[in-house]
């Protein structure tokens, strides 16, 4: 069963998912890492307070949970009466493999926490331009942080010359919203740019 409501939630099924997390905590009360599975699939339709009630008996079982602690203090900033977001749209988890060059993780400036704490790791993102800065927004428009101004710069001058780009939440703290982008398409007159360069380190020089 738990193997069942694992593969649930990486198939977004959770309706599904919590009925069966449901099920799995009736024969095993103790199972914290259920109710952490409960509380996630909850979150993801929007039933924050329920979610927040299934962390907080995740913490009692497990004082020392860190995914139960991690996700009470998100749900704090969401509040009680926040309205649910709507279903969104995940980013296939092939598309996160690395590659040098075309693709890059980044820490978002600004970061609009309210927005930030209703989604997940995997949720699709817009990358849009403002006033000269590349910013990212939710599927509906909501503001959630500012690409930093060097890479924001280089990625607006490969998207006017034609380069295709998706992005995706990647990771959530308490205050720090991270970001992964993926170049999709590289026009032809771009041909030999990356789009993200690597990092220049000082070279290793040996010495006898």
């Amino acid at each position: 069963q738990t193997d069942t409501a694992i593969q649930l939630a990486l198939h977004g099924r959770w309706d599904e998912a919590v009925g069966l997390n449901k099920a799995i905590i009736s024969r095993f009360p103790a199972d914290a890492d259920a109710y952490n599975r409960l509380g996630k699939a909850l979150t993801e339709l929007g039933r924050y307070g329920e979610a927040r009630e299934a962390y907080q008996k995740a913490q009692e079982i497990d004082p020392l949970n860190s995914i139960a602690r991690k996700n009470l203090s998100r749900l704090a900033i969401v509040g009680k009466k926040m309205a649910p977001r709507q279903a969104t749209q995940k980013l296939s988890p092939q598309m996160f493999i690395e590659e040098t060059g075309k693709t890059s993780v980044t820490m978002l400036l600004r970061p609009k926490m309210e927005v930030a704490a209703r989604m997940s790791a995997g949720d699709e993102v817009n990358l849009m331009l403002d006033n000269g800065s590349l910013v990212v927004g939710s599927t509906e428009g909501e503001f959630i942080g500012e690409i930093e101004p060097r890479m924001a710069q280089r990625l607006i001058k490969l998207m006017d010359g034609g380069n295709e780009y998706v992005a995706a939440i990647s990771g959530l703290g308490d205050n720090e919203v991270k970001v992964f982008i993926r170049e999709t398409f590289q026009h032809p007159s771009q041909l030999g740019k990356l789009s993200f360069p690597p990092a220049v380190t000082e070279a290793f020089r040996p010495y006898v």
